[in-house]
């Protein structure tokens, strides 16, 4: 199939399925520059289909590169109040945010790791407000990915710029279930399989989850009032939106106090523009008392330090070593991707829908019922062939969740 063809077929899959514009709706999208062509495609069907204006944050590799490389660190401490201003604004008008994902995964790895954390503390203090309307789903949201030529390099280093372009768009679409005149019903089909998952872990409500694989043996509690999802979900307003496409995962929260034991990452983590790799955390009533990195050490430190919450976890995603993105039996370097080909979790705050009545709860009330509270959420993978799960009831019976790495349910 010709790619014009196949990427206007993604472009209707995200501004259908992804964030499901609606008639006299803003679009606000954060972009790289180098996504130009696919921004104009995105921007021209989404006034076809009915958006009253689309917005755009831009953003440039070698530009943020030679910014963090001169500013100070004091100039990093404080976030912009027009882009505060900007961001709340949007959602309270109830606009859609579409984010385009297409990183360099090493393009910070010379910068003081300590100015990349302090730039993420403040921005992530500074749209506090904005991110959680839209982790409570107060309006739709779209991750989706666009390739770069550094990226596309590094997950095929031994292909020229232009194959590796090309093998990374291709993948791309398949994982995103791109299919000319089917794109839609595919991903709807896909939705109602992942939503067959939700239902019977919906029905168990087990008491514990342990872990167990090489370098992991850990015990999650679980909250009776624990909500599983995954695929599409709903704004309050009743629209059906895709937070992620790809995505193949089923999560929900692990009690903010319940975690023990140990647990080791399966994948590179890329976070901040910085790769974090082999990494080991010990946990203890919830909280990483220890940690270990055989790369990325202080990126790892500077993460789990930006607040009291980083250092629990706000998220648990089961995903199977059989499926599509898995399948390709590569490494994206990516969140997007590699946390939709492996089992993982997430460092910080927790999405208030997984648990009965969230969305209504004080911050007191959330607390109490272990519902973590961040101003980080950063999914890393844990998933691998080896990896057991097991269900445990409140009478200690044991259900298995995954065998080698596969659904048993």
């Amino acid at each position: 199939m010709n790619k014009n063809i196949r990427l206007e077929e993604y472009a209707e899959l995200i501004l259908g399925a992804g964030i499901n514009i609606q008639k006299g709706q803003k679009l606000f999208i954060n972009t790289p520059m180098h996504a130009i062509e696919f921004i104009r495609m995105i921007t021209k069907k989404a006034f076809e289909m009915g958006a009253s204006d689309v917005l755009y944050n831009w953003s440039d590799d070698i530009i943020t590169q030679t910014r963090y490389k001169n500013i100070d660190i004091k100039d990093l401490e404080k976030f912009p109040n027009w882009k505060v201003e900007q961001m709340e604004g949007l959602a309270n008008e109830g606009a859609a945010f579409l984010s385009i994902t297409s990183p360099d995964p090493e393009l910070l790895k010379d910068i003081d790791p300590k100015k990349i954390a302090t730039a993420s503390k403040a921005g992530s203090i500074g749209l506090k407000n904005y991110r959680d309307k839209v982790m409570n789903d107060e309006n739709s949201w779209c991750v989706v990915a666009v390739p770069s030529e550094k990226w596309a390099s590094k997950v095929y280093p031994n292909k020229n710029k232009d194959e590796s372009m090309g093998l990374l768009w291709e993948a791309i679409l398949d994982m995103s279930r791109v299919e000319l005149g089917r794109s839609i019903k595919n991903w709807d089909n896909h939705d109602k399989n992942l939503k067959s998952k939700v239902e019977v872990l919906n029905s168990k409500k087990f008491k514990k989850i342990h872990y167990k694989a090489e370098g992991t043996d850990l015990y999650v509690e679980m909250s009776p009032k624990q909500i599983w999802i995954a695929g599409a979900g709903e704004t309050k307003g009743g629209v059906k939106f895709s937070p992620n496409i790809p995505t193949e995962e089923v999560f929900s929260m692990p009690r903010k106090y319940g975690v023990n034991g140990t647990l080791s990452s399966t994948m590179p983590l890329n976070y901040g523009g910085n790769l974090i790799e082999d990494f080991k955390l010990t946990f203890k009533d919830g909280k990483v008392i220890e940690f270990t990195a055989e790369k990325g050490y202080e990126t790892l430190k500077a993460l789990l330090e930006t607040d009291e919450g980083a250092k629990y976890l706000g998220e648990i995603a089961l995903v199977p070593d059989d499926s599509p993105i898995s399948n390709t039996n590569t490494i994206f370097y990516n969140t997007l991707f590699d946390e939709n080909a492996s089992c993982h979790f997430a460092f910080g705050a927790a999405y208030k829908s997984c648990i009965e009545g969230g969305s209504v709860m004080t911050a007191k009330e959330l607390d109490e019922s272990g519902v973590n509270d961040s101003l980080v959420h950063v999914d890393f993978m844990v998933g691998s062939k080896t990896l057991s799960i097991d269900g445990i009831d409140e009478d200690g019976n044991r259900t298995p969740i995954f065998i080698d790495g596969n659904w048993a349910l």
